[in-house]
């Protein structure tokens, strides 16, 4: 789910002073050697190969990829790091749409239907076969948040409980730029889809309908349809009766301007719900839609290894890649059903591969017990991670930090790299550190507007409190500039991103890659050889959760 250009306040009875203070015994340039490029293709096109058929959980793609994880840390000589196993069971659901209806519009001034997938993408996480909406109110919500931190509520004065809310993406102030207005165009977590269904869930809602927009939401509703439009794989929570809504998704600003108008109301709200103090209103349409779909419980699998610390060995460093994509699905231009997601992630998975055996090549080995967690789902939302999360093999507490890649660099060396949700922790400074030290530089983020910093895995970290970081490819190319840097990943964005078209190519030019998942290493031995912790920046929202 996200793209290539991405990616501690300690309670108890004593608080860790942090320290940047590098361990001036330890050989910078030890590991380094270790590190290939032929290997890293090599990974790259054993996992993105049409075999592979998109390393979909639950599939035969996820078959092989799992025992070809297992297979390379063993023959590494990494440790199992789920006691004797190299796996984490994830137990998730499969639910499969058998039949969409369209979804029948009743307004003031007519009635219509939307077409599935067209028009809209709705799905549901309840595991009841059927689920419907049957003439229910709809209700527009403004953005769908309550921040009393930013003193805002759009559900103030509404009563959604049993209806269905639409609600638009991103945040208050994102059209304008107003950065009294939440984070003006940098995301906040308010403005993530998953957060709108989190709210509306809790709100009572019925529903919820997501109006989509291209700028706001950072890529185009194709996105929408090639992720959502088909089986979708959730958290098994039948052990957690938390209210799940029946109906979430997400529908084309033509259909939210279709449905207000034929409502009699002036579209200029999608405008106006920008502005403190709007209100939300009751639209007077009815809305109604069948979805059957087909329920099956089942197990995915996170791949762990280690290289256990000589000195504080239950201290941990987690580096995180998803080795998942999207399986086969809609077919291109070109007939191509199979979504290699050679760079999304084929490439960050072996590039944890090449870090981990840079590890095991030091001839001082860490002092900190060094993790290497390959996840499952990621394309899903984030799932394996969140698993982890929720239950972590390695005390939360004790983990220093979690190190996280999307993606790497495929178009030559860069000048510099970029990180997601700048600022909020002290790992960013380790990241300066080694770039300062390396003749490079962090570029400020791209597009903060799009929210990555809620898009990868390392948000699962963030939300249990370890301080995590993704760190992706910048776009100032030593050879060609930023132009060209900026070109190309736009190019990306548009051609390849969760497409067929995402395939290892011969072309590709990974000298660039190479010395980001260096820098990467070298962060983390960093960390393996401190005996503090790094800690969340007093302005994060995450540094509360880290206990």
């Amino acid at each position: 789910m996200i793209r290539f250009i991405q990616g501690l306040l300690l309670a108890g009875t004593a608080v860790m002073v942090v320290s940047c203070n590098h361990n001036n015994t330890i050989d910078d340039k030890d590991g380094l050697s270790a590190f290939n490029k032929d290997s890293l293709v090599n990974h790259i096109k054993v996992l993105s190969s049409d075999e592979y058929k998109g390393r979909r959980p639950f599939t035969e793609g996820e078959v092989k990829t799992i025992a070809y994880l297992q297979k390379t840390y063993k023959d590494m000589g990494l440790q199992p790091g789920n006691g004797d196993s190299y796996l984490q069971d994830v137990p998730m659901v499969e639910i499969s749409p058998k039949s969409v209806s369209p979804l029948k519009v009743q307004a003031a001034k007519g009635s219509f239907e939307l077409k599935n997938i067209e028009d809209f993408v709705l799905w549901t996480e309840r595991t009841d076969t059927v689920q419907t909406l049957n003439n229910d109110d709809l209700v527009f919500a403004g953005f769908g948040v309550v921040a009393p931190e930013y003193n805002w509520n759009d559900y103030a004065g509404l009563n959604v409980k049993g209806k269905v809310v639409m609600v638009m993406v991103n945040d208050p102030g994102f059209e304008t730029g107003d950065t009294t207005m939440f984070k003006g165009k940098t995301m906040t977590y308010y403005g993530r889809w998953t957060y709108k269904f989190e709210e509306a869930a809790r709100q009572g809602a019925k529903g919820c309908i997501i109006v989509h927009n291209t700028a706001a939401a950072s890529y185009p509703f194709q996105v929408v349809q090639t992720s959502n439009g088909g089986v979708k794989l959730h958290l098994d929570k039948r052990a957690n009766h938390a209210y799940q809504l029946a109906l979430q998704g997400w529908m084309t600003h033509e259909s939210a301007v279709k449905i207000l108008h034929a409502a009699g109301k002036d579209t200029s709200v999608l405008h106006t719900a920008n502005n403190r103090g709007f209100k939300g209103f009751d639209t007077g349409v009815k809305l109604s839609e069948k979805l059957t779909a087909k329920v099956v419980f089942n197990k995915s699998h996170n791949v762990i290894a280690k290289i256990t610390g000589t000195k504080r060995p239950d201290e941990y460093i987690i580096y995180t890649a998803h080795w998942d994509h999207l399986g086969v699905g809609k077919p291109d231009a070109k007939g191509d059903t199979i979504y290699n997601g050679a760079l999304d992630n084929a490439s960050g998975t072996a590039a944890i591969l090449e870090i981990a055996r840079a590890f095991k090549s030091l001839k001082t080995p860490p002092e900190r017990t060094v993790v290497f967690l390959s996840v499952t789902a990621e394309e899903q939302g984030l799932l394996g991670s969140e698993y982890y999360g929720e239950n972590p093999v390695y005390p939360l507490d004790k983990t220093v930090a979690n190190i996280n890649i999307d993606g790497i660099n495929n178009v030559g060396k860069t000048r510099d790299v970029t990180i997601s949700g700048s600022g909020q922790s002290q790992l960013e400074d380790y990241l300066k550190d080694q770039l300062k030290k390396d003749g490079r530089y962090l570029a400020p983020e791209a597009h903060p507007e799009a929210g990555h910093y809620f898009r990868s895995d390392h948000f699962s970290f963030a939300k249990v409190g370890v301080p995590s970081i993704t760190i992706g490819g910048g776009i100032d190319n030593v050879e060609k500039g930023k132009e060209y840097g900026k070109r190309m990943d736009d190019q990306y964005t548009a051609v390849r991103y969760h497409q067929p078209a995402d395939q290892y190519d011969s072309t590709w030019n990974l000298d660039g890659g190479l010395e980001d998942i260096q820098l990467i290493f070298k962060i983390g031995k960093r960390l393996a050889f401190e005996g503090t912790f790094p800690h969340w920046n007093d302005n994060s929202e995450f540094k509360k959760l880290r206990k």
